[in-house]
């Protein structure tokens, strides 16, 4: 069996087979019980806030958490709807044990998820999830009379959130007119109150969500309304979030697209300026366009790669005490502010550095100039033999080819049977190129 927990806690068609509001509610048992065990709660009464995404589901889901929550003896605070950073800072400023965040994040809104936070709004390590998984179903002691968990309502959240980050800035942001697609999602009301409070003049889109429209032709994965806007208002910068706000892309004043690895590297200049990016060092994934890589070096900056997803950058700059990382996506991790990807927080440290130096999104943008990139999915292939030796040969008379101008990534998917064939060169016709050439070889070598 599948394990439930995935790269980002569970997740699925929320009422569907998998994520029902009796599995909602056996999790959160099984959680509060592991916690307990593993001295989490420190022999104190425990409390745990939830929050969530404006999906319909994250209503009858957070009901579910919440009384599985309240039944094994924990306290809960409802902290309504709050992009997935901001659960995660409340989970530490507000000293609770457990953190629970309901969200999908940028999937279709008929899905949806559930993630546990420990102490300090950090994610629970793959072992406890583990052990989480494995106690569901299992007996346990019930509290009964005043031992059972309250549920209340905090309805600070989002004023709490917002203050935390203008507290992160240095600089106001008066005189910047931006853009924001809330996505329908969870920033809708804390994004444009922050970007509002630093000074700048706002234009929110996509921010009255109904709880249907959640990503829906809009936010981070739909860039087109937020590219038209921007123009159409004659406005300095615009950004885009994700269903959870925990990403963010942004649009020039031109309406051309800057992408999580433009964004990674002005801020990680800005920083550096600051005296603040630790070792100077930015960490990346294998993802990251080649050049990200070319303007760091120039700049005297370290680039580290991890596998892809967000978990593999964080925990990078964990082990090794960096203090800002990302994806291409747009997922930003600035550990000195957050414990996780945070679109509002990154958004506006890109406003600030626009404000502080006077420049353009576009000028700011242009220190990392990207590569064509090429993406081949290769289906229906052995994924465990990448290290066939004839493939490996083909690969590095490719890369030989390329020299600095160029590389090549052969990834085998984590959840399909294909291998990824991703090729950045000088030219996008010299790229594709190289990536259909290898990818008749992965065909040849690996196929089934």
């Amino acid at each position: 069996m599948a394990r439930l927990f995935g790269t980002d806690g569970v997740r699925g068609l929320a009422n569907g087979e998998v994520l029902t509001a009796s599995l909602a509610l056996d999790l959160a048992v099984s959680a509060a019980q592991v916690l307990a065990a593993a001295g989490q709660f420190d022999g104190h009464r425990p409390r745990a806030v939830v929050g969530r995404d404006p999906r319909i589901s994250g209503q009858f889901l957070e009901a579910a958490v919440s009384a599985g929550l309240a039944s094994a003896g924990v306290d809960v605070l409802h902290l309504g709807v709050v992009p997935t950073p901001g659960i995660a800072y409340l989970t530490g400023s507000l000293g609770a044990d457990l953190g629970v965040v309901i969200t999908a994040s940028h999937n279709p809104m008929p899905d949806n998820g559930i993630k546990f936070l420990a102490r300090g709004g950090v994610k629970l390590d793959d072992a406890l999830e583990d052990q989480i998984e494995a106690r569901l179903g299992q007996p346990w002691k019930h509290p009964t009379g005043a031992a059972v968990g309250r549920i209340s309502s905090y309805h600070g959240g989002v004023d709490d959130y917002v203050d935390h980050l203008l507290g992160t800035l240095t600089a106001r942001l008066d005189g910047l007119k931006i853009v924001l697609d809330c996505a329908n999602g969870a920033a809708h009301e804390s994004a444009p109150l922050a970007f509002e409070r630093a000074g700048a003049t706002v234009i929110a889109l996509n921010e009255k969500p109904t709880g249907l429209d959640i990503n829906d032709g809009v936010g981070s994965t739909h860039l087109d309304g937020l590219r038209k806007a921007v123009v159409g208002y004659g406005a300095d910068a615009g950004f885009a979030f994700d269903g959870d706000a925990d990403r963010c892309l942004a649009v020039d004043a031109s309406g051309e697209i800057v992408d999580g690895d433009q964004i990674m590297g002005m801020i990680a200049l800005a920083l550096r300026d600051a005296g603040r990016l630790s070792e100077d060092t930015l960490v990346a994934t294998v993802m990251s366009n080649l050049g990200l890589h070319r303007a760091m070096r120039a700049a005297g900056i370290v680039v580290r790669q991890t596998a892809v997803g967000d978990r593999y950058v964080l925990e990078d700059l964990k082990t090794g005490g960096y203090s800002l990382g990302g994806e291409q996506s747009g997922h930003v991790i600035m550990t000195d502010h957050a414990t996780t990807g945070d679109g509002t927080l990154t958004a506006l440290h890109v406003a600030q550095r626009m404000a502080q130096t006077g420049s353009s999104l576009a000028a700011l943008a242009a220190v990392v100039p990207r590569f064509p990139q090429v993406l081949v999915n290769v289906p229906g292939v052995d994924k465990t033999r990448c290290d066939d030796v004839e493939l490996l040969a083909a690969v590095e008379i490719e890369e030989a080819a390329l020299g600095d101008a160029g590389r090549v990534l052969l990834r085998p998917s984590g959840t399909e049977d294909l291998v990824r064939v991703m090729v950045e060169a000088a030219t996008s016709s010299d790229a594709t190129a190289v990536a259909d050439r290898l990818a008749g070889v992965v065909r040849d070598r690996l196929g089934l």
